[in-house]
């Protein structure tokens, strides 16, 4: 069974340790290839190195909203000059975070637009963020969610799209970790996007969310860990790894009614036609 990991922080310190050993247990396991996506200059740097170390590894570039707060046209400048690289598969991760709110939502959909229009430029998917406000801290003006992540997001992915070069129709990129709803889900998937699911999908709790990836087209779905972060219910409260997305596929091959092996060649092919990856 082969499988991808669409989205690990491979670079991150977590790993620092035994990332060799990360890497023999995720090929053991049969993850082919894994896309570790960027967060800040010094992490696209770090993606690229890592990327020429193994050759199932890819790199995406960009300025993760948290990061946003300083993007200027240099940081846009640089992001081109990286983004050259043939081991760079897409732009990202990028979008919008209103949980931790580090960065003015105005720098945020500067950064978020400029590096979409970047994407077009350079004809590369997009790797989306999308985190909403936290619920304790939304004052009552907000409680209609007009201004909601998910909102602000999908209106400025509505004016992107329609902008793209005719390579890009129909993988304009992936919302990574979805968790919105199921009308953010579809007016997605109208757009072209598909969606990635990780670990909180197999979470006892998180039924809503299984709603949502059980009625996403099998041809949409991607699996991530998001590691470090977001480990499964098997390994919850551990460091997440790559050779544990395949809980994620098991989950989704569940919820969609096809043995593992399937959703495996599925999800697999959905990242080869996003990402253009070449075979394993």
């Amino acid at each position: 069974m082969e499988l991808v990991d669409s989205h690990c922080h491979l670079n991150f310190s977590r790993y620092d340790h035994d990332r060799a050993e990360v890497l023999r247990r995720a090929f053991q396991g049969g993850v082919k290839r894994i896309i570790i996506p960027a967060i800040d200059l010094e992490s696209c740097r770090q993606a690229l190195e890592l990327s020429w170390s193994e050759t199932g590894i890819y790199a995406a570039v960009g300025i993760h909203p948290n990061w946003s707060g300083d993007f200027d046209e240099s940081d846009l400048d640089v992001l081109r000059v990286l983004a050259g690289d043939s081991k760079v598969v897409a732009v990202g991760e990028i979008g919008l975070d209103y949980y931790w709110d580090k960065s003015p939502k105005p720098r945020q959909w500067r950064a978020f637009e400029s590096q979409l229009a970047l994407a077009s430029q350079l004809e590369l998917p997009v790797i989306i963020h999308s985190r909403e406000g936290r619920v304790d801290t939304v004052p009552p003006a907000r409680v209609d969610t007009a201004q909601s992540a998910s909102d602000d997001l999908m209106a400025i992915l509505a004016n992107w799209a329609p902008t793209v070069p005719a390579k890009l129709r129909g993988r304009l990129g992936v919302l990574h970790s979805f968790s919105a709803s199921g009308a953010i889900a579809q007016r997605a998937l109208e757009l072209g996007f598909y969606l990635g699911f990780t670990g909180p999908v197999t979470f006892k709790k998180a039924d809503a969310l299984r709603d949502v990836a059980r009625r996403i087209p099998i041809d949409r779905l991607l699996i991530e860990t998001d590691g470090p972060f977001l480990a499964p219910q098997q390994r919850r409260g551990k460091r997440n790894e790559p050779a544990y997305v395949r809980f994620v596929n098991a989950k989704l091959a569940e919820l969609h009614c096809v043995p593992p092996e399937e959703m495996a060649r599925h999800t697999t092919h959905n990242a080869e036609r996003l990402f253009a990856l070449p075979p394993a």
